[in-house]
């Protein structure tokens, strides 16, 4: 099958119309060279705030316009939003009808495709689909039947078991592969993780039951493995536009690739700078290789940035330069020139929380308002000293980067472990801890804390046999804690209860096991400032009583006036008009696993970009000289190396006094 396929020559019956749009009025040259180009492959890298969605939007209305029928065009994005912004955009520039155009994120077209095409890859048309709590619970009836013995090995459930399915399916890798990788506490009982894969899919089929990441691996075999469903959807997505492309995974981009085999037609549209999810199953090679995979392909680089004041960008070129592996570009400014970005050392990090307090409070008297501030990080461990800044000094804040520091699980869990050891009649406690044991839930756990405080011995307590080596494990650290008492130092009790029992919990329970446990670290380092266990355990409470109010609480009286806290990754696509970027350490940003490998490295570095570019005014970089480690050493910290990779013209210094004055 082959393709003569070029504007103004389309198979429907939609008739060129004279164009109802200037293109050229509406867009920069860059853009306007993007959205004009003629059909073929045609990588489209956009920096930073270019307007790549007006990019997208103008290329569907000028295919349209150009006597493309809708229906041959397929718009792939990575949220149902952002198809819906981009289509109403459309509508709203255009006289026609795009009702038939197919638009949405990959899972939602592959779903599309499933329901048309169901009995050709083994499924009734109606098949269900397994949201995640499902595939969860049915993967947890399979284990008992992979021939696994958990009260005798630490056995993955079923939380960690979808991440290693889903992170197998989207790679394209195998499960042995995946485990190996990033699982390798499981490479004893891989052989049982690779059963219950196979039990899990067969009792998927049984139940004519799809999950989630079913709706990207099954059209794509579809595709594959029938001819005549692989012609007609070829033949009918003449042009294929794809958003956010460096944010693909290989099941996408191969699902790209053989719909566009034949003619090539396929515009996608990313920025290899803004990389920054491979922990998650994205491919950084997909954008990078694309002009080897579609011989011809054209490049067009979209640098005019909308968004940010010069100075910003002029930081942010200089620290992507030098990434080695990358498609070359310098983002321009279209503002007037504006504030350099200011690098603050401060002596810790209490004293870096005290000082974005203090800054974000100038600002707000400036006429900045809270919401338009934001405070951006790697881990989420490194805005601990910040939230209880802003707590003590009734800042609002908000987080988008999940849960409070002090109300996330494993947080609480390890202080549960404490409370009981210094109060044995803390029974909420007790039954929290008790229900994480294997095979024991709330009416096993009461009858537990029922035996147990009637005085009844730890051996003499009948728990579930699968249950059984971990409650003497449990009730030995006890003991530790009990003898040691308030004498103890809290964050030698925290690091018993990690070494002894939790860490084990953690590796079989959470799939982001390591950044759990990097937050459990920062709480011993935080314990270590406390006398005794009853102070620290006091503060925490009332850390956590006083964060449920934080966010009602408003320094302006409105209530929606709160500084934004997050996580880089939770941050990008956002921008604020004020913009700090915390906690740069090497070791801590970029991470120290990530400086393992060249590739973990230019990806850190790609995210001090995004970090970088989410600034529209101001950008504040800031680190502690010392940082407590180990809950009892002060160590003196390395500046990050990117903040030594731009030239000091390029940034104000700020000193600090040892003592601040506020």
């Amino acid at each position: 099958m082959s393709f003569d396929y070029t504007l103004k020559k389309s198979s429907s019956s939609v008739a060129p119309s004279q164009s109802i749009i200037d293109y050229a009025a509406e867009l920069n040259p860059s853009q306007l060279e993007a959205v004009t180009a003629p059909p073929g492959p045609i990588l489209v890298i956009a920096g930073a705030g270019s307007g790549k969605t007006r990019t997208l939007t103008y290329r569907v209305a000028y295919l349209v316009e150009n006597g493309i029928d809708p229906e041959n065009i397929l718009l792939l994005t990575f949220t149902n939003k952002a198809s819906k912004e981009m289509l109403s955009r459309v509508g709203s520039v255009l006289a026609h009808d795009i009702s038939r155009l197919w638009g949405g994120t990959f899972h939602h077209v592959g779903h599309r495709i499933l329901r048309r095409h169901a009995e050709e890859i083994g499924l009734q048309r109606s098949f269900s689909i397994l949201d995640r709590e499902d595939a969860k619970d049915l993967i947890a009836a399979c284990i008992p039947d992979s021939g696994i013995d958990v009260k005798d090995k630490r056995f993955p459930k079923a939380d960690v078991l979808v991440e290693i399915f889903s992170m197998a399916t989207n790679t394209e890798k195998s499960i042995e592969n995946i485990v190996e990788a990033q699982y390798d506490y499981f490479e004893d009982v891989i052989e049982a993780i690779v059963k219950t894969s196979k039990l899990y899919s067969e009792r998927k089929r049984q139940a004519n039951g799809v999950d989630y990441d079913d709706l990207l691996s099954m059209p794509l075999r579809l595709l594959q493995e029938n001819d005549r469903v692989r012609d007609h959807y070829q033949h009918r997505f003449l042009h294929i536009l794809v958003d956010e492309y460096q944010d693909t995974n290989k099941i996408q981009a191969d699902f790209i690739d053989l719909l566009a085999a034949d003619h090539h037609q396929v515009m996608v549209v990313g920025d290899d700078a803004q990389s920054i999810y491979s922990w998650r199953g994205a491919n950084f090679a997909n954008i990078m290789s694309f002009p080897e995979r579609h011989a011809g392909a054209r490049v067009i680089r979209i640098e005019t940035n909308y968004r940010s004041v010069p100075e910003i960008l002029n930081l942010a070129n200089a620290s992507i330069a030098n990434n080695t592996n990358q498609f070359p570009k310098e983002l321009h400014s279209s503002r007037d020139s504006g504030t350099k970005p200011a690098v603050i050392a401060l002596d810790d990090s209490r004293q870096q929380a005290m000082f974005i307090a203090q800054r974000a409070l100038e600002l707000r008297d400036e006429g900045v308002g809270l919401s338009e501030i934001a405070v951006l990080y790697r881990s989420h461990f490194h805005c601990m000293e910040l939230q209880m800044e802003f707590t003590r000094r009734n800042i609002p804040f908000q987080i988008t980067s999940g849960l409070r520091f002090f109300e996330q699980a494993h947080i609480k869990d390890v202080a549960a472990y404490l409370k009981v050891a210094i109060n044995p009649l803390d029974e909420v406690s007790f039954r929290r801890i008790a229900q994480s044991l294997p095979g024991v839930g709330g009416k096993t756990a009461m009858r537990l804390w029922n035996e147990r405080s009637q005085g009844k011995e730890w051996e003499s307590i009948k728990v579930p046999e699968k249950a059984a080596k971990v409650w003497r494990q449990w009730a030995e650290t006890f003991r530790q804690l009990r003898a040691g008492g308030e004498t103890m130092p809290p964050a030698k009790q925290i690091e018993l209860v990690l070494d002894a029992v939790y860490i084990d919990y953690l590796k079989t329970a959470y799939p982001n096991y390591q950044n759990r446990l990097e937050d459990l670290n920062q709480l011993m380092n935080f314990s270590a400032g406390f006398g005794n266990t009853s102070e620290f355990l006091g503060q925490l409470s009332l850390m956590t009583n006083m964060d449920a109010g934080a966010e009602s609480a408003t320094a302006t009286g409105r209530d929606d006036e709160a500084i934004k806290l997050s996580t880089i990754h939770q941050a990008k696509g956002l921008e604020w008009k004020i913009v700090f970027v915390i906690m740069l350490c090497d070791g801590l940003f970029p991470s120290s696993r990530s400086l393992e490998s060249t590739e973990g490295e230019e990806e850190e570095r790609r995210l001090f970009y995004v970090a970088v570019t989410r600034a529209r005014d101001e950008l504040y970089l800031t680190y502690p000289r010392i940082r407590m480690t180990s809950g009892q050493t002060d160590m003196w910290q390395q500046p990050s190396r990117f903040l030594n990779e731009f030239g000091k013209d390029l940034a104000n210094v700020w000193k600090i006094k040892t003592e601040p004055s506020w």
